[in-house]
């Protein structure tokens, strides 16, 4: 419904009641205008937070030039705003509900306000009128049949305000000119009047009804009221009506039953007033009753009830308890939150719903929150614009899929697909342009900045949410039910269902490590190279640096006692995983080292990993692959030890599930860093091998279809560029995984740039996982590097020894985690402890600083440990 009256006012100053309406006379109104700028977007959008519920906002917005900040204060909770024909073109295509926006007319002339509403039908705002006549004559010709119109005066008086009022037009005018006590404030324009300019009654004796409601809408009661006691209503902010035998009567003045007035309105025909009040007392009925119907029912008698109860519970009533023990409350609302959601039948979901709400309103009452407060703040989320998705949160979301055991079996399938992505179907023209598998194009200074750093985009991951959803039943059934749940998950996502143990524990038979010698021996150079490497990392000894003259700081590592290194499985072998993570926690001194690997349907690992795991020492292997093998080693179970850290890449349920663990205090487990697909960029000039060029970016895109490879081309023409791709696409080919490599590029690009600077400048943007540098002097060019996880240096530096055979660690950061990460390294093993060593002397030196500090942080203990040294006061 329209308002009557709305009052204007600076958000600077409208809290201060010196002039014009005080804070308490303006929500008697319920509506308020505020001029919104650039400047002050951040002012309105805690106004109308603070204001939620108090205030009808209608904002006025003309100003402002962003259309976001427009739709912020829409979704902050301003009723209307008002805006110009600009302003609302912008808004038409973005649906906002037309009753919402008003049109600022640009002029008051015929003409201007006839091309101003052409074809709308919001609501329109005449702005500082000064011909009062022309308005008046408009409106009559405009008619009732129309939206709502706002008006504004140059000059506001009571008579002008009126003459528009009497007319349905909505008066806006400044608070400091509107009074609720006109014989105090002379020339204001009286707040009543204004409110009553279009009251009309049909009794004999003129009175109007009046319903008095609680804030609830609850009817307490029908009384009359004359445009004198309104005024005096407004001016005391009570209630008080028209006595037909006694005059004006001021609700409670014997009874002590008082009324605080917080509104006041008329309904549709402008016949009916209501009043909504805050009743005192016993009731509003003489009869001592809430209401003149009776007692309150339903929530509101609850309300009451509890209410009373806090103010003077019974000593060891069950309301007393709940209000006394928050840990009850709690689990009270959890109980019947799922008792509800458990419910079937139309009885059962009202039974359970009634204990619901009442354990909620209990909640809501101990902190002081009132159906009211609860009613107000849906009311200000019904007119929101921006809509969130409303997805549970994982952990809800995975209870309710485990309570119907309804989890995705297509997404559960996924976890056993570690190494390898689903290839692209044959007839799937992923990664083919006219038949040839080839990457996308661009020249970066035929694009824009914004083009390229789209392009640079990794490609799109499962939704976080649904990934957890799936991995958190998953983890805590491993959490609560161990050996159980881990052989249950690798019997049902390995198909390993003649597993009888989790764990296959060291000494290792030596059966299950039987190689070909070829094998052996390369497992045994890489074992070795990547071992001194790691060594060389070693800290000789702790570092020692004396401060000041007797205060001595140390610093010295300890291995991490317990690891538990991932090693995936699925489709691939990859011993090299098992060396990367293994041969640098042996190097380290790692007390405990645990593998987990997916064993093989039959039940057995691969021998390069149990040949592997042996060489590092490792205490055992668990069977197991997914969140169920992290959840087991986060928190152990009969059988698998528990570990302090985890490391290992894995696909994005490993990822989830690590992540997870490492955020929940309960495991007081760690991990190396988080990890995406694999991912590669090549950066190369004209003195590169193109067939070097495509054996690398391929090297990548065989890992999956979600794998990502980039070849940044430095001055290469038209022939170079053209005889890169023709390697790539003859070489593709000629792979036995081509239709994982065709997935992979379809989200691969070629940028071809101009120097040598905007090549770096787009590599360390991008934060490659692997960087090879096949350009001329590319130890020079190493030393540009900011961003990445493991760089190749030369034409002769295959991406492919870092993965197995030279000595560094292929465990590396991927999906732009460079930036903040390194790869798994000697120190993603250790932990470091620092010492500090103080003498007499030290204490003498150092003392007086860390007394004043603890002095200004008021941390009195902390200031005495060292004046009783020092023996100072």
């Amino acid at each position: 419904m329209a308002p009557a009256l709305v009052a204007a006012i600076d958000l600077a100053t409208y809290t201060q009641s010196a002039q014009g309406l005080n804070v308490q006379a303006l929500s008697f109104i319920g509506n308020v205008f505020v001029g919104v700028t650039d400047d002050t977007v951040d002012q309105a959008l805690a106004h109308l937070k603070q204001s939620v519920g108090r205030f009808s906002n209608y904002l006025g917005v003309a100003a402002i030039t962003s259309t976001d900040d427009i739709m912020s204060l829409l979704d902050a909770g301003a009723t209307k705003v008002f805006v110009t024909r600009q302003q609302l073109d912008r808004l038409k295509p973005l649906n906002i509900e037309q009753d919402r926006i008003v049109l600022c007319l640009p002029g008051n002339t015929k003409e201007e306000i006839i091309e101003a509403i052409a074809g709308t039908q919001v609501d329109i705002y005449a702005h500082r009128v000064e011909d009062i006549d022309f308005v008046e004559a408009w409106l009559k010709e405009y008619g009732t049949d129309r939206p709502d119109v706002f008006v504004s005066f140059a000059k506001p008086d009571i008579k002008s305000a009126l003459r528009l009022a009497k007319l349905a037009a909505i008066p806006i005018i400044t608070a400091e000119n509107l009074t609720v006590d006109p014989q105090q404030q002379i020339g204001a324009l009286s707040v009543a009047q204004l409110l009553m300019a279009n009251a009309t009654s049909d009794r004999p004796d003129g009175l109007f009804t009046t319903l008095v409601t609680d804030e609830r809408g609850v009817a307490l009661g029908l009384v009359y009221s004359s445009e004198e006691s309104v005024a005096e209503s407004l001016r005391t902010g009570s209630g008080v009506y028209q006595s037909r035998k006694r005059g004006l009567w001021y609700k409670g003045e014997s009874s002590g039953d008082v009324q605080e007035l917080v509104s006041m309105s008329l309904d549709c025909d402008n016949d009916c007033l209501q009043f909504v009040v805050r009743q005192k007392g016993r009731g509003f009925c003489h009869l001592a009753t809430p209401t003149c119907f009776g007692q309150y029912s339903g929530l509101s008698r609850l309300q009451k009830t509890l209410q009373s109860r806090k103010a003077s519970a019974p000593e060891g009533s069950y309301t007393a308890r709940l209000f006394n023990d928050s840990q009850l409350l709690r689990a009270k609302i959890l109980e019947e939150a799922t008792e509800l959601c458990d419910a079937t039948t139309k009885e059962h979901v009202a039974f359970e719903a009634a204990d619901l709400f009442y354990f909620a309103l209990t909640k809501c009452i101990a902190a002081g929150v009132s159906l009211e407060d609860v009613e107000r703040n849906l009311d200000a989320k019904s007119i929101k614009v921006k809509r969130r998705q409303g997805d549970a949160k994982p952990a809800f979301a995975a209870q309710a899929a485990a309570s119907n055991g309804s989890a995705d079996s297509s997404s559960t399938k996924d976890m056993v697909k570690e190494a390898a992505s689903v290839p692209k179907s044959k007839h799937d023209s992923a990664g083919t342009q006219n038949g040839r598998i080839t990457m996308r194009r661009y020249i970066t200074a035929n694009e824009s900045p914004e083009t390229i750093t789209a392009v640079l985009q990794r490609p799109s991951q499962r939704s976080t949410e649904k990934i957890l959803g799936i991995c958190l039943p998953i983890i805590e059934a491993v959490k609560t039910r161990g050996d159980a749940a881990l052989l249950e998950y690798t019997h049902k996502f390995e198909k390993a269902t003649s597993l009888t143990s989790p764990v296959l524990r060291a000494p290792f038979p030596p059966e299950l490590m039987r190689l070909r010698p070829e094998t052996a021996k390369a497992i045994d150079i890489s074992f070795e190279n990547i071992r001194k490497f790691h060594a060389a990392q070693k800290e000789d000894k702790p570092l020692r640096v004396e401060t000041m003259p007797g205060v001595v700081c140390s610093r010295f590592s300890r291995p991490i006692e317990r690891v538990g290194l991932y090693v995936p499985g699925g489709t691939a072998v990859l011993p090299s995983t098992a060396l990367m993570l293994g041969v640098p926690a042996m190097v380290a001194g790692c007390k405990k080292i645990v593998l987990a690997t997916p064993p093989r349907a039959n039940g057995q690992v691969t021998p390069e990993v149990v040949y592997v795991a042996h060489k590092v020492g490792a205490e055992s292997i668990v069977l197991a692959g997914g969140a169920q093998a992290v959840a087991a080693m986060a928190y152990g179970t009969e059988s698998v030890s528990k570990v302090d850290k985890i490391l290992g890449p894995g696909n994005q349920f490993v990822t989830a599930a690590k992540m997870h663990v490492s955020n929940d205090t309960n495991a007081g487990v760690s991990i190396d860093m988080p990890a995406g697909p694999s991912e590669l960029l090549v950066i190369a000039d004209a003195s590169s091998n193109p067939a070097f060029v495509a054996s690398d970016l391929l090297s990548q895109a065989e890992h999956g279809i979600d794998s990502q490879v980039i070849l940044i081309a430095i001055g290469l023409d038209e022939a170079k560029l053209v005889a890169i791709e023709d390697e790539l696409h003859k070489q593709a080919t000629a792979l036995p995984r081509v239709d994982i490599v065709r997935g992979a590029i379809e989200h691969s690009i070629t940028l071809a740039v101009d120097t040598m600077e905007e090549a770096m400048q787009l590599s360390n943007q991008y934060a490659p996982e692997h960087l090879i540098l096949q350009v001329e002097n590319a130890e020079d060019v190493a030393e540009l590097v900011e961003n990445a996880g493991s760089v190749f240096i030369g034409e002769w530096t295959p991406e492919s020894v870092g993965d197995y055979s030279a000595g560094v660690n292929h465990s590396l950061p991927t999906y732009g985690y460079a930036k903040q990460y390194s790869g798994v390294n000697l120190a993603s093993y250790v932990k470091h402890i620092t010492s500090s060593h103080v003498t007499r002397e030290g204490l003498e030196n150092v003392g007086p600083a860390v007394m004043e500090l603890a002095r200004v942080e008021e941390l009195e203990a902390h200031r005495r440990a060292v004046s009783m040294r020092l023996g100072v006061a």
